[in-house]
């Protein structure tokens, strides 16, 4: 069944004009899709068209099937769609605005060697509808509306690789910045990415102004491509010159997220060519500690490791940070609660 939450404003007006419906209905229906409202709560709209639309159109955000709550204040939620289907997501509460990471896909395809959220490949893309669900649903969990939001930034940086769903991605940072629904800024969504270098590119002639944040992680093309099979295909070389082209066609400033490997990609040489690639783009470098994967085989470092090389890269003059680190306590890397929630589905159902 079709969500309506796949459809922009527009095409809402579109389907309800073809049922007959006066335009004013559409603008309602589609704030009430918006708070997270299922049929049942749509009080000024007729039982008739609600009872038309419910045979067509799946109206609910996902159900939170799992929230675990961190001490730190962070939530992780884990999303279960009409299929079955799961994704997680992670809250996040911050003094300069509250961030929901969101996911893009089940699972990836992108085989990072870090990363728990492809350990068992891409299952399938999410479609914009079910990307927007998971904003939506949190947001009227923690108690918001569409015009009173407890969400301010969103990451996509959960499970999948937005560029990966192009078509879905571009319709959702739509549907999410659209006046007329949840009205978030581009400015205040970041996208991550592997690095498709020709995506990079199509989404800078978009002119969609989100933050591009760029899965780096290492500074040779040799040892990028023993933790990222993507970069066999696309060079750091041609990785740099798209994120180059996106800084100048949109004027925004270009995030290099660099996980942490004691041993690998943390030494001064890495520093000086970080401090190389961010010098023509007025990049910022996010430092990440690694969160402990299960059945991982790469290794992390220890907090004062990490800031040691984060004064490497300050001394050589690059804007960087080290990422605050949410949710250790309830399993915050993505793929591990929808690990878990796979493989109890997988067991044999009995009777209790």
């Amino acid at each position: 069944m079709e969500l309506l939450r796949d459809f922009s404003a527009d095409e809402l007006a579109e389907i309800l004009r073809a049922a007959g419906q006066p335009p004013f209905r559409a603008a309602q229906i589609y704030n009430w899709v918006n708070n997270g409202a299922d049929y049942d709560a749509m009080n000024d709209v007729p039982k008739s068209l609600r009872e038309y639309l419910k045979a067509r159109y799946r109206a609910a955000p996902p159900r939170i099937a799992e929230r675990l709550v961190s001490k730190d204040g962070s939530q992780k939620y884990l999303f279960v769609f009409d299929d079955g289907e799961a994704v997680e997501g992670v809250f996040m509460p911050h003094g300069y605005g509250n961030t929901l990471c969101a996911s893009v896909q089940a699972g990836c395809r992108m085989g990072c060697a870090f990363c728990a959220s492809g350990k068992n490949g891409l299952s399938r893309n999410l479609s914009a509808g079910e990307i927007l669900g998971q904003v939506i649903a949190v947001n009227a969990l923690l108690g918001g509306s569409a015009r009173s939001r407890k969400i301010q930034n969103i990451v996509l940086m959960g499970s999948g690789e937005p560029l990966d769903n192009y078509d879905n991605t571009v319709k959702f940072l739509r549907l999410v910045t659209d006046a007329r629904g949840l009205n978030f800024s581009s400015r205040a969504i970041s996208l991550s990415t592997s690095g498709l270098v020709p995506e990079i590119r199509r989404l800078a002639d978009e002119g969609a102004g989100v933050t591009l944040s760029v899965s780096l992680h290492a500074t040779t093309d040799e040892s990028r491509q023993k933790i990222m099979p993507i970069a066999k295909k696309y060079p750091i070389s041609e990785l740099l010159a798209a994120a180059k082209y996106y800084f100048e066609k949109t004027g925004r400033r270009v995030i290099f997220e660099y996980s942490l490997m004691k041993e690998y990609n943390m030494n001064f040489f890495d520093a000086k060519r970080l401090a190389e690639f961010c010098k023509n783009l007025s990049a910022h470098v996010n430092l990440i500690m690694l969160n402990r994967i299960d059945g991982g085989g790469i290794g992390g470092c220890t907090k004062p490791e990490a800031e040691r090389f984060l004064e490497k890269l300050t001394r050589l003059g690059v804007s960087a940070t080290l990422r605050r680190s949410f949710g250790s306590d309830i399993g915050g890397a993505c793929g591990q609660l929808r690990g878990n929630y796979k493989k109890t589905e997988k067991q044999p159902k009995t009777d209790v």
